[in-house]
């Protein structure tokens, strides 16, 4: 037996709430070597020791944690909002979420949607006091996080502008005259703005009338 699991006591009595269903989460980077069914079989373990209904398991197989998009948890949180199951499980928070910002903002849902989140390895269960805490600290830490990623961003935008670089979009010069006349020959705004090279909102506002007849500079 694993030295994690001969730590697993007996939850008492009074913690245990009957009928209570939850669902697993679980993760694997590849699909050669790792195998989910670590994680789950002490999930698994875990609800029975607290007399849950296990509703189901969602299981991502050879998906890097920092993929912005994840079909099993994609398919959590939108049972989570049918309210399929009153708890999620998982066997760590680096399983669950791709960054800071990304946990703080998953587990905040789960709580406004009224469903409890527990992870088992980080000994974490929102639903106590101990783990509400850890939660405000979580997100004061992705906080943090943000303000210096935007520090970084605007020292980045600063340093550009001393240097005499011109931010934003490059300028493209949109004759109104062309826009016109393909327009009056019925040709399509797509169409016009694929045969200028340019994008639709550039050809709609290269479309719009203008006083003294020039060709237009606008953002592409």
């Amino acid at each position: 037996m694993a030295a994690h699991e001969s730590s697993i006591h007996p939850i008492p009595a009074q913690e245990r709430v009957p009928n209570t269903r939850v669902a697993f989460y679980s993760r694997v980077s590849t699909n050669h070597g790792q195998d989910p069914e670590l994680q789950l079989r002490e999930l698994r373990e875990y609800a029975a020791s607290r007399g849950w209904i296990v509703a189901e398991e969602y299981i991502d197989l050879g998906i890097s944690g920092s993929k912005t998009s994840r079909p099993a948890l994609n398919r959590l949180m939108a049972d989570a909002q049918r309210r399929k199951f009153d708890a999620v499980l998982v066997w760590k928070l680096d399983r669950f979420g791709r960054s800071l910002r990304h946990l703080v903002n998953a587990l905040a849902e789960l709580e406004a949607l009224g469903v409890a989140f527990i992870s088992f390895r980080d000994n974490l269960d929102l639903g106590t006091p101990s783990g509400r805490l850890m939660f405000q600290i979580i997100g004061a830490m992705a906080e943090f996080e943000r303000t210096l990623i935007q520090e970084r961003v605007k020292a980045g935008l600063r340093n550009a502008r001393a240097k005499g670089r011109r931010l934003g979009r490059p300028r493209v010069n949109v004759d109104k005259g062309k826009i016109d006349a393909l327009r009056a020959s019925g040709a399509s705004w797509r169409a016009i703005a694929t045969k200028l090279g340019v994008g639709v909102g550039t050809v709609h506002r290269g479309g719009q009338p203008r006083s003294n007849g020039t060709p237009k500079v606008l953002y592409a």
